[in-house]
């Protein structure tokens, strides 16, 4: 655990910890693009832009986040993938039930990072609509993996069916999705739960012993305390509080979902799904990914 702490040290201290300049390759060509202050975000103009995409994220380090080296790599990923489909990008952080919220009622044009909306997922601010009706899931690109964390020393309670779950109490954090089965479970109530306004404060409720487990991507849960306000202290302690459990739940994949909403909704799918293709077949994800590694240590 100590090198998990060190390493975001580091990564605190890199001089190029609030650049918001973005590059990528395509084709054999190298793009830089310079973002800049704009409202509550970040602008990149792109030259004969089709169009400015409003996308809504949050900080969910180690993927992305306002205060990680160069914001992360899915958020270098996300700028980049759109700039080279002739986008331009404004992006903000917010808390995740309010990006949620924008983009359903098309305030924001694309959420991300999000995971696999199962069809009948209903939605927490259109009445009588699912998630599915309202917003425009694209392929998906590199996840990670879900799993219940517990108090450390504990006996697990995952067996790895869920229904070996039923009567415990779960934390989760409001609005996000986890996987299709447990949400279905979750949604008719076959689990109590709580939920949490972000991973810092899911953390927080199993160590005061509020929650059984917690469910999310272990990576996530750990970094949300690293980068947290909290002192040194408190944040080892809660981090030697806490252990995931043996069984994974399952590895879950990231997408884009854009609003149905937004002017030319499918073109804008359309293109996503043709950049991630050419991202992926071309090497450029995992170029973004590991180049981002190494600058940033």
């Amino acid at each position: 655990m100590r090198w998990l702490f060190l390493l975001v040290l580091l990564l605190a201290s890199n001089p190029s910890y609030s650049d918001s300049t973005v590059e990528y390759y395509l084709n054999g060509s190298h793009h830089v693009i310079d973002g800049y202050n704009h409202k509550s975000g970040i602008l990149f103009e792109t030259e004969n832009s089709k169009q400015t995409l409003h996308l809504a994220t949050l900080d969910w380090p180690p993927y992305i986040g306002n205060d990680l080296c160069k914001k992360g790599w899915v958020y270098q990923f996300s700028v980049a993938l759109l700039n080279s489909k002739g986008y331009s990008v404004y992006i903000e952080f917010l808390p995740w039930a309010r990006a949620v919220r924008n983009v359903e009622l098309g305030k924001a044009d694309i959420l991300l990072p999000e995971y696999f909306i199962e069809d009948t997922a209903p939605s927490d601010y259109v009445t009588n609509k699912t998630r599915r009706e309202l917003l425009g899931l694209s392929n998906s690109f590199v996840g990670g993996k879900i799993a219940f964390l517990k108090r450390k020393g504990e006996t697990d309670r995952f067996t790895g069916n869920l229904k070996s779950l039923k009567g415990h109490k779960i934390g989760v954090v409001r609005g996000y999705q986890n996987t299709p089965e447990f949400d279905a479970m979750m949604d008719n109530g076959e689990f109590e739960t709580i939920s949490a306004v972000d991973d810092l404060q899911l953390v927080q409720l199993l160590a005061a012993k509020r929650v059984d487990l917690i469910i999310g991507d272990p990576q996530v849960l750990k970094f949300s305390v690293v980068y947290s306000t909290l002192s040194d202290t408190k944040k080892q302690n809660l981090l030697s509080s806490i252990e995931q459990e043996t069984t994974p739940l399952q590895y879950n994949p990231l997408y884009f979902a854009i609003s149905k909403l937004t002017p030319s909704w499918l073109n804008v799918l359309e293109d996503i799904n043709e950049g991630l293709y050419q991202f992926h077949n071309s090497g450029e994800t995992d170029r973004i990914i590991k180049s981002l590694a190494k600058a940033c240590n």
